[in-house]
């Protein structure tokens, strides 16, 4: 084998990386030594000749990163131009969970995933949609069950079911969510968690059917119950969702190893701008983390937790991924390297992309919604003022269930900007079926609307606004566009990004939806849209009934904490 050959350095090698500090993950250490490359892996660490010499001058030699958990969909564009927004950030491996696109286009919407990841410079390796649609209590475009899961489980990418979020179908053994799980283990995979807000017991319950993982740790108390009780933990750090500062403190010497980073849900803006995997290292080590430390956690801790045991560090036998830093405090990366080759330099990738030149039309045609009225979304008042209202918490995946007084007339609920009590509603748009109505708290528009065809999970069309001819607007504009986001006022679209893709993605390049949300931001601007949190991102997440507290369904308004709808009326 030529690998032995150079290794026992009787051949030279294809690459030899000279001049390097190796952060060794493994002895929590710098060394000073070569990096002998063939085929795309590691041979050897110590004094070696190659063909090629690349001369590191100086810089850390860091392995690449890894994103535990993401939802590539969330980022508006393709896995491939995805890759072109992460990989310069240093990110060479994600997990991904395609569950938004499935829950449109069901299996469809796994393949395409899957082949537009094809022969990039970003390993994707994808966990299988465990819960399609997420829960009984909405509508999505597909229902997937363990005989639609099972051929997937063959495919060299596919690591395991992704997060299991149903808890009551998990808790009372529900033949089809027992015989998702079963198939993931009989095929020798993994199987994610997703415990939002529950108790002790559920984490039993939850390891007892060999869930290993969760990322919806919001507190110290809640890592270390899923740590002692032998899960790891993903810290995230998403759009919405921000819960680094608030879970290092759990992380000491000894149980470091169970830790590691995720995005989950993060906009294209903010991967430009701020990062991806990269962005948790900066903050951890400004928070006060030694960061090689920090580093295990973006790195080797991840390929253990997701059993990728070639991946995560620079030594013989690993994949050649992997980056140079200048400052290991400031993680300032200059070069990103897979399996040997640069394909990203000072922040750009050096490779391109092929397009895929054709998409089921499941996918791009995904928008069947009904004409929405104005008897359709209003809210009637029959005995009083009293409201169930859900209240927002600004970057929080949670809400608060508030009972107040709201503004009534003829019965029916008028929204008021004066006390920031906005009408939200949800249209199912995918077989022309129901709309739920209700009102949010925290929102802060001052005037007009917004729309998406993002509302996780099921992504039905959902708008916020302060009065009802510009929700209505705002819905047919979606209808019209085919999927996307808009920004109504006064009755005219301000901006608009059309995501065609199963109303989720868009086939555009990343400059081009930078271009496109930079003038929806400033649509958002005029009508008095907060600056403290992402509009759009947190209205994706008020019709995603497993997380607490309240939400809205295209059903009705849903009380997660006692999982059963509730009127609008208190």
């Amino acid at each position: 084998m030529k690998e032995l050959a150079v290794a026992s350095k009787r051949q030279r090698a294809d690459i030899v990386i000279k001049n390097g500090k190796i952060v060794d993950v493994f002895t929590h250490n710098v060394i000073e030594e070569d990096i002998a490359i063939v085929d795309g892996k590691i041979v050897g660490i110590g004094t070696y000749d190659g063909h090629t010499i690349i001369d590191a001058k100086g810089k850390y030699v860091c392995p690449g990163l890894i994103d535990g958990h993401v939802h590539i969909e969330s980022s508006l564009v393709t896995p491939s131009e995805f890759a072109r927004v992460v990989v310069p950030h240093g990110v060479t491996t994600v997990i991904t969970d395609p569950h938004e696109i499935a829950n449109v286009a069901g299996t469809k919407g796994i393949e395409f995933m899957l082949n537009d990841s094809n022969n990039i410079p970003l390993d994707v390796y994808v966990m299988l949609p465990s819960c399609v649609p997420a829960t009984a209590f909405e509508h999505a475009g597909a229902t997937l069950h363990a005989e639609h899961l099972a051929p997937f489980f063959s495919h060299p990418r596919v690591l395991g079911l992704a997060e299991v979020m149903d808890y009551p179908s998990l808790l009372h053994g529900k033949q089809q969510m027992l015989a998702k799980l079963t198939a993931a283990r009989e095929a020798g995979k993994l199987i994610d968690g997703h415990l939002a807000g529950l108790d002790e017991t559920a984490i039993n319950v939850y390891r007892s059917a060999h869930v290993h993982t969760d990322h919806e740790c919001v507190t110290i108390d809640e890592a270390i119950a899923r740590i002692q009780r032998g899960m790891y933990v993903l810290i995230r750090e998403g759009s919405v969702a921000k819960d680094l500062n608030k879970l290092l403190p759990a992380v000491n010497t000894y149980n470091a190893r169970r830790f590691l980073f995720c995005t989950d849900d993060k906009h294209i803006d903010e991967l430009v701008t701020d990062g991806s995997i990269d962005h948790h290292i900066r903050l951890a080590i400004q928070a006060g983390m030694e960061p090689i430390t920090v580093i295990q956690m973006a790195t080797l801790h991840a390929a253990e937790c997701y059993r990728l045991y070639m991946k995560g560090a620079i030594a013989p036998g690993y994949d050649a991924d992997f980056l140079f830093v200048e400052d290991l405090h400031a993680f300032s990366i200059t070069h990103v390297y897979k399996k040997g080759k640069l394909v990203a330099q000072n922040g750009r990738a050096t490779f391109s992309v092929e397009k895929t030149n054709s998409i089921d039309k499941a996918i791009t045609q995904s928008i069947h919604a009904k004409e929405i009225t104005k008897q359709h979304i209003q809210i009637p008042f029959l005995h009083g003022n009293k409201a169930n209202v859900i209240q927002i918490i600004p970057n929080h995946l949670h809400t608060k269930r508030l009972v107040t007084e709201v503004h009534v007339v003829d019965g029916v609920f008028q929204p008021s900007i004066e006390r920031d009590l906005l009408k939200l509603v949800v249209v199912e748009r995918h077989r022309s079926l129901g709309v739920g109505v209700g009102i949010v708290n925290g929102f802060q528009l001052k005037k007009g609307a917004i729309a998406s065809s993002i509302a996780h999970d099921s992504h039905n069309i959902i708008a916020i606004g302060t009065n009802d001819n510009d929700i209505i607007v705002a819905i047919e504009h979606i209808k019209h566009i085919n999927g996307g986001l808009v920004v109504v006022d006064n009755g005219h679209v301000l901006a608009d990004l059309p995501l065609e893709i199963g109303g989720l993605m868009t086939a555009r390049t990343y400059e081009e939806v930078l271009g496109r949300l930079q003038t929806i931001h400033n649509a958002l601007t005029t009508i008095g849209a907060s600056e403290q949190f992402n509009p759009f991102i947190t209205l994706a997440f008020l019709a995603l009934p497993v997380i607490p507290e309240l939400k809205l369904t295209d059903q009705g308004l849903f009380d997660v904490s006692t999982f059963q709808f509730i009127d609008v009326e208190a």
